[in-house]
């Protein structure tokens, strides 16, 4: 954005929006803590409270985007948790606060991710919410289990439901998936269950990086979730899945903002079909992988 519009029209934007999401929080009895640059830390006396805050925050902000133009639709990615925090000159410390940042940078664009004790707090119906499962978490010696908070009002074509993934059954589930190799061009690397997420963008930040202009800067992740690997969508323009068995164009799996589970091996498209020769086309091989596919649609 900063490069699209300038810096001064840029920090002027952001600073608003900034300004916006903490009046949001404050109005749900919320205390904004400190802005992060492009973003705000905000603390609340419940689980509840904090939900109320973030669905408003998104519902409202979406209505906002409609209006806004293309290069200053920035969205949010918001993440909560609840536990003990230490106040200490006005700033809070604690693994809740560490945690809330982790589930923010992993939600994708439009997401709000909420740990189990979040969702705990929760009276039956207050907001419609699906397990995602342990996640991994950077600084985690034990993967917590994390909720998506679904804040649309209604189904759309925007809205996806991801049909769940099955439960792991029996001794042995959780090691089901190993490990996952990606090769793009001349770049291959090999991570392991325990080292997801990753993800897969543009930029430095992404653990597999493709450099292509249709690639977004975060395009999707990758995680390791109920002994699947999982592919969830965050970009822009999408992402495409083929598995090796399927051919042409009806074997592809288009993931706009949603997920499939990955396994065996085949290819996945960034940013265009794989039925485009053109398009940047990562092949990846599991081991131990589920069997099951699983993907979100209307």
């Amino acid at each position: 954005m900063f490069e699209a519009i300038g810096n001064a029209r840029a920090t002027e934007t952001v600073t608003r929006l900034i300004q916006w999401i903490g009046g949001v929080c404050e109005s749900h009895g919320g205390r904004v803590v400190k802005s992060l640059g492009d973003g705000v830390f905000a603390i609340f006396a419940s689980g509840a409270k904090a939900t109320h805050a973030v669905l408003e925050l998104q519902r409202n902000h979406q209505k906002r985007l409609q209006t806004w133009p293309a290069p200053l639709r920035m969205e949010l990615q918001i993440g909560v948790a609840s536990g003990e925090v230490v106040e200490v000159d006005g700033d809070c410390y604690g693994d809740a606060v560490n945690l809330a940042s982790r589930l923010s940078d992993l939600a994708g664009p439009g997401q709000i991710w909420a740990t189990e004790s979040v969702i705990d707090q929760l009276q039956g119906g207050e907001a419609r919410h699906r397990s995602l499962g342990p996640i991994n978490i950077r600084g985690k010696n034990e993967m917590p289990v994390v909720h998506r908070i679904d804040w649309q009002d209604e189904v759309t074509e925007f809205l996806t439901m991801p049909a769940s993934l099955a439960a792991p059954t029996g001794r042995g589930a959780d090691s089901s998936f190993g490990q996952i190799e990606l090769a793009w061009l001349d770049v291959r690397s090999m991570f392991r269950a325990e080292e997801l997420p990753i993800h897969l963008g543009r930029v430095d930040d992404a653990q597999f990086v493709v450099n292509d202009p249709r690639v977004s800067r975060l395009h999707a992740r990758i995680e390791a979730r109920l002994g699947s690997c999982v592919l969830v969508d965050i970009s822009t323009y999408g992402t495409w899945v083929r598995f090796h068995g399927t051919a042409g164009a009806s074997g592809e799996i288009a993931l706009r903002r949603d997920e499939c589970v990955l396994h065996g091996s085949g290819e996945i498209g960034l940013g265009a079909p794989l039925s485009d020769f053109s398009a940047p086309t990562i092949s990846f091989n599991t081991t131990g992988s589920s069997v099951l596919l699983s993907r979100s649609g209307r």
